[in-house]
């Protein structure tokens, strides 16, 4: 699933490359794919004749403004990847792959893909008289944004302190932290000296400290390699991120350990596949 990093590298090309894109038709391939009210008829009514304008992303969310010719709000376009969602970029028309779930077509020519294989992926329309929170309940749930003020070491231990789950747990927990997924959650424990079956009420100050500058660290690394691709995940273009092939410990369990020479461990904890050091996380 794509987590913050890959989500980010999509925003920033959805901006760069969409600026005053204007949608003369939608074609909505798979229903399931729009979440909003109204289903595909209402989000194509409200959406067609508009021009995107700027991106924000809110954890994993995509939210696009989207404006008149007038330059007057029409309301915001929200997107959810899920497992497989990417968006492709088309200046000529060709037909579409078995994948294909929504299509945003450009006057004069071109096209905005949205591709997503295994069509868990969905699509909001927020008109400009409702907040985003309002028609899309799971942001409201979302907690800090890992690169804001509100992320720090004192959060986080009042936030953890009466939590008896793991950390890795707690990491996933997109109420702890927005954004954040397996992979690195993973690359930050190992960043941070971390095990991730440690007890979240039982981290030290000093650690909680380690984390979150291991966090915000790890990100910035991996946005600025583009995200990481292990299996779907593609920019705007096509491109693979490559933060994957410099891993520490992500989807290396059985290989040498590059700080130590330790063999990494892969266990599942809280269902999910969790890789680490146990020399250089204890």
């Amino acid at each position: 699933m794509p987590e913050l990093p890959e989500v980010e590298t999509v925003r920033r090309g959805l901006e760069k490359l969409l600026n005053n894109y204007y949608i003369e038709k939608i074609e909505v391939l798979k229903e399931r794919s729009i979440a909003s009210i109204g289903g595909s008829e209402v989000f194509i009514n409200n959406i067609k004749n508009s021009y995107f304008g700027t991106w924000d992303r809110r954890g994993k969310y995509l939210i696009g403004s989207l404006h008149t010719k007038e330059n007057n709000s029409n309301g915001n376009l929200v997107v959810h990847l899920r497992m497989t969602g990417q968006f492709k970029l088309l200046e000529k028309q060709i037909p579409p792959c078995a994948h294909t779930r929504v299509r945003f077509f450009k006057k004069g020519g071109g096209e905005l893909r949205f591709i997503d294989i295994r069509n868990f992926g969905q699509m909001w329309y927020v008109p400009s008289s409702k907040s985003v929170s309002e028609i899309v309940s799971g942001i409201e749930r979302l907690g800090p944004e890992p690169f804001s003020t509100a992320f720090n070491s004192c959060y986080l231990k009042e936030y953890l302190k009466k939590k008896s789950r793991s950390i890795k747990s707690a990491l996933l927990d997109q109420a702890t932290v927005a954004g954040v997924g397996n992979i690195y959650a993973d690359e930050t424990l190992f960043d941070a000296g971390i095990n991730p079956k440690t007890k979240s009420m039982n981290l030290k100050s000093s650690e909680l400290k380690k984390l979150c500058n291991s966090l915000v660290k790890i990100l910035k690394i991996s946005i600025g390699e583009g995200g990481t691709t292990f299996s779907d995940f593609r920019d705007l273009e096509g491109i693979n991120g490559n933060y994957g092939g410099q891993a520490w410990v992500y989807r290396r369990s059985g290989k040498n350990c590059r700080k130590c020479g330790e063999k990494i461990l892969r266990e599942k904890i809280c269902g999910r596949s969790t890789h680490w050091c146990p020399n250089c996380q204890k």
